[in-house]
């Protein structure tokens, strides 16, 4: 049964197929961002891992949808399609900033159901007892932009938000609710994952600094590994680091593949 079966379901958008796939790689996408953010990673992935996207709503082709504004909450809707799979396919999550804290709060979902999760990758992103203090989804638009502005790999690309209002009005919503979920979270201290957890994080990321993305090594009572990049807060963006990433995930997974001497792990229809 093919991969491409699932890229119809309520969150998840296929990026990447395999017609044999030892690892189901899952990426959640960081504040204001969509599914598709992983499209060009994806593809630096060879045979043997699929790769899909989380798709939060109030985006994209859930522009209808009503936005989640409470991380945790926005975790245990993504959780419960993860949920849904069969317990053969082997999990592996991904998540990029704001995504990193709603995939670790999946994570703790998923294995609360006794699901095991092979891995968890967190990028970019402090760990979760860290709470945030500004509160620039109470404020004007213009904090928001200036925000974006401050952390893309391209300002021009967010400066156009202030020339063109109709632009602002498609983006800016999706943007204020995940800032709001984000400012607004609180670490509800519990047990350690039982999965490994793999910190990314860039030399100027002005987000995170490598001392806070060591810190998540509290969260998992397995191995835990820190690997830095070159670049900013959006440095997996950068062409010169997706075979990198890749290559990173694909090594710490391949350390732990499962025996499939009795065949391959069919994902569902």
């Amino acid at each position: 049964m093919s991969a491409q079966r699932l890229s119809g379901t309520a969150w998840l958008r296929e990026l990447k197929s395999d017609p044999d796939p030892a690892t189901v790689l899952v990426c959640f996408p960081p504040g204001g961002g969509s599914a598709t953010a992983y499209r060009a990673l994806a593809q630096r992935f060879g045979s043997g891992t699929a790769v899909f996207g989380v798709q939060y709503p109030g985006r994209q082709d859930r522009l209808g949808d009503a936005p989640v504004p409470v991380l945790t909450e926005l975790a245990a809707l993504a959780a419960a399609d993860l949920l849904a799979w069969p317990k053969a396919v082997r999990l592996a999550i991904f998540g990029h900033s704001m995504g990193a804290t709603v995939a670790y709060e999946a994570a703790h979902r998923i294995e609360a159901d006794g699901r095991e999760l092979s891995h968890l990758f967190v990028s970019g992103r402090p760990a979760p007892a860290f709470e945030e203090t500004a509160r620039l989804h109470a404020g004007p638009d213009e904090g928001l932009i200036a925000d974006l502005e401050r952390l893309s790999n391209d300002p021009a690309s967010v400066r156009i938000l202030r020339e063109e209002p109709g632009l602002a009005e498609l983006v800016l919503p999706a943007v204020r609710n995940d800032y709001r979920a984000v400012e607004t979270y609180r670490y509800a201290p519990g047990a350690p994952l039982r999965a490994p957890i793999t910190a990314l994080i860039s030399s100027a990321d002005p987000t995170t600094s490598v001392a806070q993305a060591g810190q998540w090594r509290d969260y998992t009572a397995a191995d835990f590994d820190l690997a830095t990049f070159e670049g900013g807060h959006f440095y997996l963006d950068l062409p010169e680091n997706l075979s990198a990433i890749a290559g990173l995930i694909t090594s710490t997974l391949a350390g732990t593949l499962p025996d499939r001497s009795n065949g391959a792990v069919d994902l569902p229809r």
